[in-house]
C-alpha cells in the first residue's frame, strides 16, 4: 500500500503549502465595515501576491463587521472584521510555491493603514 501511495505522490508531485494567520489591530472602524472595499482589497492583494482568485463571497454582519472569503486556485483566504475593537483576523492558505500568503497579508495591512500586524505562518506538507 505504501508503494502505491508513494507512486501516486510522485506522479502528482509533493504537496507543500503555507498557511498565514494574521491579526491586524488599530484599524479605522469605517474601513473594517466597508464590505466592497474589503472585497476589492483582498482580491487585489491576493492577485499581486501571485494567487489565482476563483471566487469571492462576503457577508456584512449586523450591526457591524464583514466576513470576506476568497476561493483560490491555490486554496483559500478569509478576513473577519470587528470594527468595534479595530481588529481584523486574516487567514491565507496557499499550496505550492507561486503564491506568497505573507505578502498578501502585508498588502492588506498596508491598504488598511494598520500600524500593528501579528503574522504567523504554518508550513504544511513537504517544505
Amino acid at each position: 500500500m505504501t508503494e502505491v501511495l508513494d507512486s501516486v505522490s510522485a506522479a502528482v508531485g509533493a504537496f507543500t503549502g503555507r498557511h498565514a494567520i494574521a491579526e491586524l489591530e488599530n484599524v479605522d472602524a469605517a474601513l473594517l465595515d466597508d464590505e466592497q472595499l474589503l472585497r476589492d482589497t483582498l482580491t487585489t492583494a491576493l492577485q499581486e501576491a501571485g494567487a489565482t482568485v476563483l471566487d469571492v463571497t462576503s457577508k456584512r454582519i449586523d450591526p457591524q463587521g464583514v466576513t470576506v472569503l476568497l476561493l483560490l486556485s491555490e486554496s483559500h483566504a478569509s478576513v473577519h472584521t470587528y470594527p468595534e475593537i479595530g481588529k481584523a483576523f486574516m487567514d491565507v492558505f496557499t499550496c505550492g510555491h507561486r503564491a506568497d500568503p505573507e505578502y498578501a497579508v502585508r498588502l492588506v495591512a498596508q491598504a488598511l493603514h494598520t500600524p500593528v500586524l501579528r503574522l504567523n505562518t504554518i508550513h504544511r506538507g513537504d517544505i
